[in-house]
């Protein structure tokens, strides 16, 4: 497997996010291949956890409001670039990506890095990894806060999904910065979209990217025995499980419900609705805070 790294000269020009990189190397299960793993982690290491997963096509600098806030409220706060994202290493073909990878991928690290009582806390694609981990190892995991997220196992895409799908796969233009800029209800500053332009010098290094929106399984997707297996432990998952969706979210449009009532540690949570779109992280970072400080235990 060829792999990518973005230089760090890339990320020189971003002046808002102030936090120390952090490396760990894990090797493909398949091939063996060495791939680095990039990673925020600010606070005090004896302190609970509390894991940030990022999704399409972002990467960890989408918490960048966040992180501070809830380090002062005296946790642990860890964010990852997912494989193919931000200044995690880049496998250069599209084929070198799928659904189960990813989820070996970051529940190496996971290990790798020991953590342990973990808050998750996701957003799209953050939700579909980071449930997964939290299916195959929930004696790490003491909660969850959902945001614009979600677990398919099959059925029908929402209708903007196959569009986006369709655009990701055969476009010739694939603008990262542009497309988060869309899922926001704010506006986001030029120096904000070329942060999130800076992990992709080049369109060799979006393979990744655009193959993501062909893995979620909807339809007839080969992972959805795995999804269904996650299911079932979700339906007996009594832990703290809080969702908080945006009220201008579009692709995951009302998806709270595919969880509330389902998994039994829903029940009595404060679920709120945020004020955003589906970049909530973006558009309401304090109403975010706020739901995790809710259910994260110190």
């Amino acid at each position: 497997m060829k792999v990518m790294r973005t230089p760090d000269a890339a990320f020189l020009k971003i002046t808002d996010f102030p936090f120390a990189p952090h490396y760990r190397k894990i090797a493909d299960s398949l091939d063996g291949t060495e791939l680095r793993i990039h990673y925020i982690d600010e606070g005090p290491r004896a302190a609970p956890v509390v894991l940030m997963m990022h999704g399409e096509p972002s990467w960890c600098y989408l918490y960048r409001h966040m992180i501070g806030p809830v380090v002062d409220a005296g946790f642990r706060v860890v964010a990852p670039d997912l494989v193919g994202f931000g200044k995690s290493d880049k496998p250069a073909r599209r084929s070198d990506y799928t659904y189960a990878r990813h989820v070996g991928w970051m529940r190496q690290w996971i290990e790798a890095v020991n953590l342990t009582g973990i808050t998750l806390v996701c957003q799209d694609w953050g939700s579909l990894v980071g449930l997964r981990m939290l299916t195959e190892m929930s004696d790490r995991f003491e909660a969850v806060v959902l945001s614009n997220g979600g677990l398919p196992e099959g059925g029908s895409p929402p209708k903007l999904f196959a569009p986006w799908r369709a655009f990701a796969k055969w476009s010739p233009f694939f603008p990262i910065g542009g497309i988060v800029n869309a899922g926001t209800k704010r506006a986001l500053s030029a120096a904000e979209i070329a942060a999130y332009d800076a992990p992709f010098p080049n369109s060799t290094y979006k393979a990744g990217a655009r193959a993501f929106p062909s893995l979620v399984p909807f339809e007839q997707n080969s992972a959805i025995p795995d999804q269904k297996r996650a299911w079932q432990v979700l339906e007996r998952w009594e832990k703290p499980f809080l969702c908080c969706f945006g009220d201008a979210e579009l692709t995951f449009h009302d998806g709270e419900h595919c969880f509330i009532g389902r998994v039994p540690g829903t029940a009595g949570q404060p679920h709120r609705t945020l004020k955003g779109g589906h970049f909530i992280q973006e558009d309401d970072p304090q109403g975010f805070v706020r739901a995790i400080l809710q259910v994260a235990k110190k």
